[in-house]
């Protein structure tokens, strides 16, 4: 029998298959029909991709139907009938009012969790994970943010976005960023290697030689550390930092001469 050509598809769901194959959010199914047309197209035949997948091969032959019949639309399963939802409009919005609220002190939590939810509201753990997964909620995750007190803010971040994206000639435009207080730790026995059945084990006291500063910048345009990384790459320094300031002074960045930069910072953090 002969080999089926390789599947022709656009460069943008390409782009798009390539994400969906590496994504760790998305159905497991969605990703292995990503991995099958990717290897479609690359020409490889369909008992070898079925055989790398782990699936059949009247699956991947499905998968390339799919495809040229509806595309990425086609990768997705539709909607099935069956047993309607037995979670009614009320005790959804009973379930979603008590998970956005925070759980009484008398618990003694700051977040529910499925088991606690449903034991206070007498229902069954599936259905509060499936009103949680069908509204996207995770209580047990936590973000961060920030409000800015800066007036100047927005022409702040116009200047250095318009920076970025429309340098000017002969600038090389360099984000730079520290690491600080890197504890320099030395134990006081040497660290024993992992072995099987034993993993690797360290003393719990030490002994301080102060603290370590990273230094790094990237090139915005490239993007891509100034090489050598020693001069204006990477860089370690032992507090206090006063007897290695006209040394680095003396250091200027390592920037290839073709760009002939004409202004030249070195900033360390911390001051001022």
């Amino acid at each position: 029998m002969p080999a089926a050509p390789a599947l022709l598809i656009a460069p943008d769901d390409l782009a798009e298959l390539r994400r969906w194959a590496r994504s760790a959010q998305l159905p497991a199914v969605r990703a292995q029909r990503a991995r099958i047309l990717l290897l479609a197209a690359d020409g490889v035949a369909n008992a070898q991709i079925a055989e790398r997948v782990g699936v059949t091969r009247p699956t991947v032959i499905a998968c390339r139907r799919r495809y040229v019949h509806r595309g990425l639309d086609g990768l997705s399963d539709r909607p099935r009938p069956g047993r309607p939802q037995t979670v009614r409009r009320a005790r959804r919005a009973e379930i979603l009012s008590a998970t956005i609220n925070p759980p009484p002190p008398r618990l003694g939590i700051t977040h529910w969790s499925t088991r606690l939810l449903a034991r206070e509201l007498d229902v069954s753990r599936d259905t509060i994970a499936r009103v949680w997964r069908e509204y996207g909620i995770q209580p047990w995750r936590v973000g961060t943010f920030k409000f800015s007190t800066d007036p100047e803010l927005a022409a702040k971040v116009h200047d250095v976005v318009g920076l970025y994206l429309h340098s000017p000639d002969r600038a090389v435009v360099l984000c730079v960023d520290e690491k600080s207080q890197l504890q320099a730790l030395e134990r006081t026995q040497p660290v024993r290697r992992v072995w099987p059945g034993r993993p690797e084990q360290r003393t719990h006291d030490y002994t301080r030689h102060g603290t370590t500063t990273l230094f790094a910048a990237l090139e915005v345009a490239s993007p891509r550390l100034p090489t050598p990384p020693t001069a204006c790459g990477l860089r370690q320094l032992r507090h206090p930092q006063a007897p290695h300031r006209p040394r680095l002074a003396r250091q200027p960045p390592s920037l290839p001469r073709a760009f002939h930069a004409d202004l030249q910072l070195l900033v360390e953090p911390g001051l001022g």
